[in-house]
């Protein structure tokens, strides 16, 4: 694999499983060492309700979040200690912080507090606003947003929240304004309008409660130079200061989470290879959807049999 350029891509919330990460503990001891450290950071056992759950537990945001993040942290453990490099990352909104951690701005411990917290407080702005996300399936990013913006109306707000991929992508607002624009998005010609099971509605205005509580916590984390650039959800340009970096993710809160072109900035950056470190392999299927030429160069690394198959393929090339 010479002159392979590998791009990270880190996955964000609705990846989740229970079990997630078990099988990594008891194959590498770099994994374990890292789940270890995830109980030890927030104070209790995280690991317990990624392996045994309940379900509902573990998809509370304030538990969601930090396990996705820990999962992740864990293969790119066993990832780095068998020499694998990367030349540029991005993380789908919670996974930008995954992203960070791996670049060496953020140390473990640092970033699952700064997660655990994010959950928490975006939780805590659901709460004080309620809202909901549907995703919008067969429209033009433009069409979308213009929709959202007709919807908009009477107090109430709904905006293009995930641009994940041409033709796919979730809004966000307030329950009235979402249910108003659904409709309108079909009359629009969206193939399906979707509700998702959410606690909030996220990369919105209405998270703007929250971004007090997160500059804090992030205020009070090192926060190194990535030693690698990190596609912005926020407006997908190569990251490497670290105060640009701490602010783009809190405005990352109620911004649009710009996918489509982080994952093109990353083409631009030369990488020739995507590997999807943490849960399920979401963003590696959207890679055809954004780019029909990198489709076949995107790999999920998540189980241990899925990275002792890749580090196999390293090791024959």
């Amino acid at each position: 694999m010479t002159g392979e350029r590998i791009g990270l891509l880190f996955p964000g919330q609705g990846s989740q499983a229970v079990g997630m990460g078990r099988d990594l503990a008891e194959r590498f001891p770099e994994a374990r060492a890292v789940f270890q450290e995830a109980d030890d950071a927030l104070g209790f056992a995280l690991t317990r309700v990624m392996w045994e759950g309940p379900d509902e537990e573990l998809t509370l945001t304030r538990h969601t979040q930090p396990a996705l993040l820990t999962h992740s942290a864990a293969v790119w453990a066993v990832l780095r200690a068998q020499g694998v490099e990367a030349v540029c990352a991005a993380g789908h909104s919670l996974g930008e912080f995954s992203a960070y951690h791996a670049a060496g701005s953020l140390s473990f411990a640092d970033a699952v507090r700064a997660v655990r917290r994010r959950g928490e407080l975006m939780f805590e702005a659901g709460q004080t606003r309620p809202g909901t996300m549907a995703a919008v399936l067969g429209l033009d990013d433009e069409i979308v947003e213009g929709v959202c913006h007709e919807a908009s109306s009477d107090g109430s707000v709904v905006v293009a929240a995930n641009f994940n991929a041409p033709g796919q992508v979730v809004v966000s607002g307030d329950v009235a304004a979402v249910e108003r624009v659904s409709p309108m998005l079909v009359a629009a010609g969206a193939k399906k309008v979707a509700a998702l099971n959410v606690s909030g509605a996220f990369h919105s205005p209405l998270m703007a409660p929250a971004e007090a509580g997160l500059t804090e916590q992030l205020e009070a984390a090192e926060f190194g130079a990535p030693a690698f650039p990190v596609a912005s959800n926020v407006d997908a340009t190569p990251v490497t200061d670290p105060v640009e970096a701490r602010a783009l993710l809190v405005r990352q809160l109620t911004s649009s989470v710009r996918w489509t072109q982080c994952v093109r900035a990353m083409l631009g950056l030369g990488v020739t290879q995507f590997l999807e470190v943490g849960t399920g392999k979401v963003l590696t299927g959207m890679l055809k959807r954004i780019d029909p030429a990198a489709s076949g160069r995107g790999t999920a690394l998540g189980t241990a049999e899925q990275i002792e198959a890749y580090l196999g393929t390293r090791a024959e090339a």
